[in-house]
């Protein structure tokens, strides 16, 4: 007789139930809780993320309100120039208030010479020599010639084979305080030498061999190869009636702090304006306005309840965001004696709106900005010891680098909640851990009950057989 069954290869074979589908059923209710806590961890992520949303603003407001003490924001000037094509200004920042008339006669130039020789190319040879550069001034009419004190002279050596290409980069390489360059007109190709910098003493003259004659510009000593197309001249102009001349085109110096730029001569003075620079102050304010807003505005839609959907936001009723909100209004509304004249952000046109945002009363805050040492106060005086004694920018600062400081609430709230994710997580571990040892349990139980229902059936089907058998033996 056969005692074995047939091999179990898959959980029913043997018995013909659906144990695979017994289970994934028992298995998945073994696991239930693990939905639950997945949930969670969705819920508590969402925090997680909201709260560094809120915390990265809270850090933006409080970067806004350092603006309003940032060094030179108070004191730093600005310039305008009612013809700014031919009197113009660089930096101001530190200039003090004033108006100024520029009036200019002349601009600052350099000493510009041409060969009076021209060529058919640039690859034309110019002939082999020495030509020697030298800085300084030249009298009315050319004939005398002073060096620049210290100056010394610079010697550059032209070859036969040296194209008039090859003498412009020789000249430029030597670094003589010239500039040269071919220019090419309906005759051929001129070499231009230039000054590098303008005014009087920044003239040159050349020395040239003989062999490079053509090249060489000394009045006062018979060399005019090269012909005088500009002087080299100083900048005349007048400041307040008062006679400035200059080497270079920007005037700095003549006004302390501010830098004046000449491109035109003038037929009627130019008036400079140097005012304090309210633009500043005003783009700073409303830099903090706008933080705040943001702030607010996340807050409001993170914690508000929606009436259709009968839903609350995800941080509605939150202690530590509620706290925030109702900290930052408190410091909205809390007057301050930093400035005589400035006692709530209200007076300085500052308001706060129904919805608790901010917004600036243009008019009234144009009226503040035209007090900036008493709207400096109120915003930038700094006092620890007594909170109602400090400006609003101070305050705001402050109260930020609290929540966000190590022991801060939205530092401390972020934290528990990352103990509760890991907590949440080690419980998920945990669980599926569980559910796995479960499942393989089961699955050997089944697996045993399977083959065993399998001999059974063999053995049924066995001793069946064996009766039939009896029953057709022939009797006697």
């Amino acid at each position: 007789m056969a005692t074995g069954g047939p091999t179990i290869t898959s959980l029913g074979v043997g018995s013909g139930l659906d144990l695979n589908g017994m289970l994934t059923q028992l298995v998945a209710v073994e696991r239930q809780p693990l939905v639950q806590m997945q949930a969670d961890a969705s819920a508590l992520q969402t925090k997680v993320s909201m709260i560094g949303q809120i915390t990265g603003m809270v850090t933006s407001l409080q970067t806004a309100a350092d603006a309003l003490d940032a060094p030179g924001l108070w004191t730093s000037s600005v310039a305008s120039s009612n013809n700014s094509a031919a009197v113009s200004t660089v930096g101001a920042s530190s200039a003090a208030a004033g108006n100024y008339a520029v009036s200019v006669s002349a601009l600052a130039s350099g000493q510009t010479l041409a060969s009076a020789t021209t060529y058919g190319a640039s690859t034309a040879t110019v002939g082999s020599g020495n030509l020697t550069i030298q800085l300084g001034s030249w009298n009315t009419g050319s004939t005398a010639f002073t060096p620049a004190s210290g100056s010394t002279a610079v010697t550059v050596s032209i070859a036969a084979t040296d194209t008039l290409a090859n003498v412009r980069d020789k000249i430029n390489a030597a670094g003589a305080g010239v500039t040269a360059s071919l220019v090419t007109d309906a005759s051929g190709v001129r070499l231009s030498l230039q000054s590098t910098a303008t005014g009087a003493a920044n003239g040159f003259r050349v020395g040239a061999d003989a062999g490079v004659a053509a090249l060489g510009y000394d009045p006062a000593s018979g060399i005019n190869g090269l012909q005088l197309k500009q002087s080299a001249a100083n900048a005349a102009a007048t400041v307040n009636g008062i006679n400035i001349a200059s080497a270079s085109n920007d005037l700095s110096g003549v006004v302390a702090g501010l830098t004046v730029r000449l491109s035109q001569v003038t037929t009627a003075p130019v008036t400079i304006s140097v005012t304090p620079d309210q633009g500043s102050v005003t783009k700073a304010v409303q830099g903090f306005v706008d933080a705040y807003n943001a702030l607010q505005n996340y807050i409001t839609t993170q914690t508000k309840y929606d009436p259709t959907a009968k839903v609350g936001g995800p941080l509605q009723g939150n202690s530590t965001v509620v706290g925030l909100q109702q900290q930052l209004r408190s410091m909205l509304t809390m007057p301050s004696s930093a400035s005589s004249r400035f006692k709530t952000l209200s007076d300085v046109g500052v308001q706060l709106q129904r919805d608790g945002t901010l917004s600036i009363n243009q008019t009234q805050f144009a009226t503040a900005t035209a007090n900036l040492p008493e709207l400096q106060k109120a915003f930038s005086t700094f006092n620890s010891a007594n909170i109602s004694a400090e400006g609003f920018g101070q305050r705001f600062s402050a109260l930020a680098s609290g929540l966000t400081g190590f022991s801060g609430n939205l530092t401390t709230y972020t934290a528990g909640l990352q103990t509760l994710l890991k907590q949440n997580q080690a419980n998920q571990d945990a669980l599926n851990a569980h559910v796995a040892t479960y499942q393989a349990q089961l699955t050997k139980q089944f697996t045993a009950m399977d083959t065993n229902l399998a001999k059974l059936s063999a053995l049924n089907a066995y001793v069946t057989q064996q009766l039939a058998a009896m029953s057709q033996t022939p009797k006697y």
